[in-house]
């Protein structure tokens, strides 16, 4: 998760809600349905996880193909979606990609179904990780949108397109992360460098 997070400047929750069709893996590329502003994007697929994604693809459809069996309820989906397709959330394409572990009951409807993994699970992760790593300095998930957008407008990548990929609506928010490139961010040597 913090792979993807990191690799595609998405927000904690825009990787847990992600599913099973916002990943393409041929071009490279995931789908935030509904991000911040309620606004679909497009970003970008890190290809140096497509084996582990494929992996981890096969390890999920067999808890997806067990809920069938076992008659749970499919994915949950936003309440026109599920009204106009009401099987839409047992096909494997709306199973989450980072489904949890166990089952929950949906308290209003008593229904009990398989949702993403939870926020604080991948939060106390990252925490025991930077921990164990020997970090010192305040981490945070969040840090790794930060970090994915600082890296992007050091490799030379503009800022508008930095700005598309993050799906900020404002082109200031994303001059936020200029401040913490620590390389020449216009790939323009001066003169007087030899």
């Amino acid at each position: 998760m913090t792979m993807v997070i990191y690799g595609g400047g998405l927000r904690l929750q825009e990787c847990l809600q992600l599913r099973i069709k916002d990943i393409d893996i041929e071009q490279n590329m995931l789908i935030v349905r509904s991000g911040k502003g309620d606004k679909d994007r497009r970003t970008v697929l890190p290809e140096t996880m497509k084996d582990d994604l494929i992996r981890h693809l096969a390890e999920i459809r067999s808890v997806y193909e067990q809920d069938r069996k076992d008659g749970i309820e499919g994915a949950w989906l936003p309440v026109a979606l599920e009204k106009k397709y009401p099987n839409a959330g047992k096909e494997w394409g709306w199973f989450w990609l980072f489904p949890s572990k166990s089952l929950s009951i949906v308290p209003r409807s008593n229904i009990v179904r398989r949702h993403h993994v939870h926020t604080a699970l991948l939060q106390k992760a990252f925490k025991v990780a930077v921990g164990k790593a020997g970090i010192t300095k305040q981490a945070s998930v969040h840090m790794l949108r930060h970090s994915s957008a600082t890296h992007l407008l050091e490799n030379g990548y503009d800022i508008r397109t930095i700005q598309e990929l993050l799906g900020h609506q404002n082109l200031q928010t994303t001059m936020i992360y200029t401040h913490g490139a620590s390389k020449n961010v216009l790939g323009v040597r001066s003169p007087l460098n030899k």
